[in-house]
This record gives structure tokens, sequence and C-alpha cells, in this order.
């Protein structure tokens, strides 16, 4: 178990488990994490949280995994993989996301063969046999179904493993400079990285944080799987570091709904997400010329009268709001390419002011193999610099 620090408020952490355990110790009994399941939300407390990494800390540390190791994650949006990747960062690793949806998936996992990977369940168990990686050790989340693990080294349940609670006390073995997050994708060419530190994660966190005036009242939809550079700088560090509520949706086809629901207060989606949600509502208006149609459209419009922003925001863009899960959003945020023209309009006319955060990391084709460790980016680059 996690014992209580005594870190004062002027003596910021300096990684992310670190923040985690801060928040731990501060605000202890407050709700953390809420993940939806079976239709109800399930709420996990901050102390929760961070015994439960610490305790799959400890679990993969028992089986090898130490300081430069990667974690390779395979999963859709479920706080099990986002509890991992921070226990591999608390002994010093790192955490590699892999989207099952996506396409590249499976060449991407070919070239880098990783030794250490949580699969979410039986389909990307089917995925990493498809690969022909071959790791030493998997932990997979859903057990129905694994009928292709056989050829693997070790095979673990993830709950069991964070059953096994433990009494000595594990320090966070994570740096500043050391990677925290590795991403992949599939170049021209070759194989493109990027690594992001704690350093760089809890500095844009912090501007994020000071820039929207973030605090722990605040209410966020992890509607991803944390597969990029910007949901990790723009949402997984300022949830951190200002100890708001992350919640998690039902599943991939829930989240709109689980969205109205919510009501998050703070949005962090991509331009995917904006232009599905744009579509989604223009699905949703009566038909071109009608009576109907023309009220939208005039309460819409590019530059309302008094009337038309008094009537039009209780007719139709009060309603529209809270159609798309914005009706208590102060902060939506756009990481990563900016909106089309259409969708940005549309959002404006509906009272959203999107503000735009760049995903800043360049992707690198190193001519290192994609397998290296921390410890051999930290040095490659201090020898470039």
């Amino acid at each position: 178990m996690v014992t209580s620090t005594d870190t004062p408020r002027h003596a910021m952490p300096a990684s992310l488990p670190q923040w985690l355990r801060q928040q731990a110790h501060w605000h202890g009994s407050g709700i953390a994490l809420r993940h939806k399941h079976l239709g109800v939300w399930q709420e996990r407390t901050w102390r929760q949280l961070a015994d439960e990494v610490h305790s799959l800390a400890s679990a993969l540390q028992a089986l090898g995994f130490s300081v430069g190791a990667t974690l390779t994650i395979i999963s859709r949006p479920r706080p099990q993989a986002l509890l991992a990747a921070l226990a591999a960062q608390w002994l010093g690793g790192v955490a590699s996301l892999i989207d099952p949806l996506d396409l590249s998936s499976t060449s991407l996992l070919g070239e880098l063969q990783p030794d250490f990977v949580l699969a979410e369940g039986h389909e990307e168990i089917l995925l990493l046999c498809a690969a022909r990686v071959r790791p030493q050790v998997v932990i997979y989340l859903d057990k129905r179904g694994q009928s292709g693990s056989a050829a693997f080294g070790q095979v673990l349940d993830y709950s069991a493993l964070v059953a096994e609670r433990t009494s000595a006390e594990l320090t966070p073995q994570a740096r500043p400079l050391h990677t925290a997050f590795v991403f992949y994708r599939q170049g021209p060419q070759a194989i493109e990285q990027q690594r992001i530190s704690h350093a760089e994660l809890l500095q844009e966190g912090r501007r994020l944080v000071q820039r929207e005036g973030l605090g722990r009242q605040e209410e966020a939809l992890a509607a991803r799987a944390f597969a990029s550079g910007g949901q990790a700088r723009y949402l997984l560090a300022p949830w951190l570091i200002a100890g708001f509520r992350l919640n998690f949706p039902e599943n991939l086809a829930t989240r709109d709904r689980d969205r109205r629901e919510l009501g998050p207060t703070l949005v962090a989606g991509t331009r995917e997400t904006y232009a599905r949600l744009h579509r989604e509502a223009l699905a949703r208006l009566p038909e071109a010329g009608s009576w109907q149609r023309r009220l939208v459209d005039w309460a819409l419009a590019a530059r309302p009268g008094l009337l038309q922003r008094y009537l039009g925001h209780w007719l139709v863009r009060r309603p529209l709001r809270d159609v798309l899960g914005f009706s208590r959003t102060r902060a939506p945020l756009l990481v990563g390419d900016a909106l089309s023209p259409e969708t940005q309009a549309f959002f404006e006319a509906l009272g959203i002011q999107v503000r735009h955060w760049r995903d800043s990391t360049e992707w690198d084709a190193p001519e290192t193999p994609v397998k290296e460790t921390t410890d051999d980016w930290i040095e490659r680059h201090s020898q470039l610099a």
C-alpha cells in the first residue's frame, strides 16, 4: 500500500506517478475517476487509484520490468489501461499505447516486438498472434476467450495482479527527463516515433491548467485511449495536476450518450471528434425548407440580433448543446489539427468557443532501433544538443 507523503505544496512533484501519489495524500478520499459499467457509474478515489498503481508496479517489478523498459498497452478507453501506464512509469519505464482499431496496429506490433504487453481481451490477443509477437509477459483485462495466448511466455490476469497487495513501500522511480510515453506510427518509409518526457507533459499540463483556470470541480470525459501525445498533454497531465474527475464511458458505442448524461465541463477532443459531433447534430435537424429548419437557421445566424440571441438560445442552441453533451462545458479544447471552417462556425454559432491546443512534438524516424530505452533516448538527444 502507498503510504502518505509529507511533501509541502511548494515542492511540486516532478513526474506523473509522483503527482498521483501527491493527490492521494492531499485528497485521498476525493473521487478521482469514474467508469460506467453495466449502465452504472463506478467511483474510484485518489487513494484507491494510487494503491492499485502501486500494486501493479510491484507485480511488474517482480516480473522483471525495470527502468527504461516499455509496457505496450493495446486497449480501448478503459481505466485499467491508464493505471497500467502509470504503473510502468512508476518504475521508471515507458508506456506505449497502441489503438487496436488502428489498421496499422498489426504491422506496428510486428516491427516493435514488445516484451511486456497489456491486452484488453480476446481481440487484442488475436492481434498479437497476427503480428507474430511473442512477448515475455502478457497481462489481460478480460479473460474470456483467451484461447490464443498459450504461445506467449507468461499470461497473467490484471485483476489477480492488483489483488496481491504488498506492504513494501515502492518509491516512484521516474525522473523528469525519463520518457513517460512513446507513440508510434507508420511513416512513408519506416516507423516514426514520438517520445514525451515527464517534464514536458507537466510543463504543458500546468500551462493548460493555468490558462483555462482548471480546478478540482471539473468533470472530463476520457473518450479516447490516450493513444496520442496531445491527449497525454492536455487531459492526463492536467487531471493529475488539477485533481479533477476523469470519467470513462462504458464503451465507444455509448460515449456520446454517456457524454450527454455526464455533461462534462472539460472536453479535450480531436478534429475527428468535433467533426463527428457536427455531422450527428446536422443529422438531427429538421428537413431543409420546413418551418422548423428555418427556425434553426434563424437561431444559428452568424451575427444574431438581440431577439435571435435570446429566443435562439432557449429554442435551439441550448437543446442542441444538450444533445451534444456540451450543456455545462466551459473548456472545449481541440487537440491536434485545426477544425474545418464549417465545423468551427457551427460550434461558434452554438456559443462554444473551441480553443486549439496543438500537438507540438515532432515525429522522429530514428536511426537507432525502435525498441531503444529511455536512457538510450536521453543519451542520443544530449549528444545531438
